[in-house]
């Protein structure tokens, strides 16, 4: 028995997209996501078109010395590289050109951030208590005094820019690129100021000169730059007397061993003395392979400087409401100090680090996740 089936019946093909593109239709959903994108794209493009623009009018010898600094590292880390094939042009090098080239700018900000942070810090307080014995010091002997002591505050302000949470947000822009070289170091978010401010108010509070506090806080930055070079340099005589390219370097290195380590800015000393000095054997010919963190932040350097801010804008409805807005404030300080009480007295031991991308911070295995501090509930408001 043979069965008929109508043409209505019978199965039809799935029509296939045209083959020229040009005749292929986008979906009504996909149009508007491809053109805002396009537009982000653009608007983003501006505005740091306009930043490098007014960088420049606030110092206009950013591009001579990004240039001079160029001519003069970029043919050492051709010489002598440390990582061999790492070309001029890597992945993201126009995102640090950016930051560099937006310098003076993002100095502004900087700088109200070093106020700030440094009149936040109290660290002036200690300082005060030591004005007397400052005083007693010979004017010859001075400058290194005050060397020693700005030295030792920038250990511990990166050890907590490191290992408490909230100054990690800022902290972790600078630990993001992937390949070191002479404009990685540029690569710094402008509230990222504590680990300048508070060494520079402990010295003014103990009654330093505020040039010699300044001449500190500029060599810290040159020498932080200098220690990012592609350059193969290593002085195995100097890896305990001063920091030098190979310590800093495994500082930024993102592997199991050096996690939590070499947090000097100058002296290798305070790492040595606290128990957070890292340094392969000489004979392993050892050097760093993996940079970075592991915690998505975004490529561009708008999204950097932006994404330490995350979550802020639930908390501008605070303004409306000063009382509950005080014990946002008063929890927001505990849990600061509780976490920097935890980060100075952690056992100083190699660790691991465990993170999945969009994780809060890197380096809570410093510390461990069960020792996070617990979140507080504060009460919302009823009304608007």
């Amino acid at each position: 028995m043979t069965t008929t089936i109508s043409p209505q019946d019978a199965p039809q093909p799935t029509p296939r997209p045209p083959t020229d593109p040009r005749l292929r239709r986008t979906a009504p959903d996909d149009e508007p996501s491809s053109r805002r994108r396009w537009f982000s794209r653009g608007l983003r493009l501006l505005v740091v078109a306009a930043a490098i623009t007014a960088s420049f009018f606030i110092d206009n010898s950013i591009f001579t010395g990004i240039v001079v600094l160029f001519a003069i590292v970029a043919p050492f880390e051709k010489l002598y590289p440390r990582q061999k094939g790492q070309k001029i042009r890597r992945p993201l090098v126009t995102t640090d050109i950016a930051f560099a080239l937006a310098g003076p700018l993002l100095n502004v900000a900087a700088i109200a951030a070093v106020i700030v942070i440094g009149g936040l810090s109290f660290f002036w307080l200690p300082g005060l208590a030591l004005r007397p014995l400052v005083g007693m010091i010979p004017a010859a002997v001075l400058p290194f005094v005050g060397f020693l002591l700005f030295d030792f505050v920038a250990y511990w302000t990166h050890r907590w820019a490191h290992e408490v949470p909230f100054m990690w947000r800022f902290h972790a822009v600078h630990h993001s690129p992937e390949h070191m070289d002479w404009v990685s170091g540029f690569r710094i978010h402008p509230f990222d100021g504590v680990l300048i401010a508070p060494g520079f108010f402990f010295l003014l509070g103990a009654g330093f000169d505020a040039e010699l506090a300044g001449v500190f806080a500029v060599f810290q930055i040159i020498l932080g730059i200098f220690f990012h070079a592609n350059v193969r340099v290593r002085w195995r005589w100097v890896d305990k007397i001063a920091c030098n390219p190979e310590f800093h370097h495994w500082h930024h290195a993102n592997e199991a061993d050096s996690i939590g380590h070499n947090y000097g800015a100058a002296l290798p000393w305070w790492d040595l003395a606290f128990g957070t000095f890292f340094m392969p054997k000489w004979a392993t010919r050892r050097r760093p392979q993996h940079y970075g963190i592991d915690e998505y932040l975004p490529r561009h350097m708008l999204g950097q400087l932006a994404h330490p801010c995350r979550g802020a804008r639930r908390h501008l409805w605070l303004w409306r409401h000063p009382i509950i807005a005080a014990k946002t404030v008063r929890v927001a300080a505990r849990n600061l100090l509780v976490d920097i009480h935890r980060s100075s007295f952690r056992p100083t031991r190699s660790v691991r680090r465990e993170t999945r991308p969009g994780s809060f911070s890197t380096n809570a295995s410093l510390i461990g996740p069960s020792a996070a501090p617990k979140p507080v509930k504060l009460p919302l408001p009823s009304g608007p």
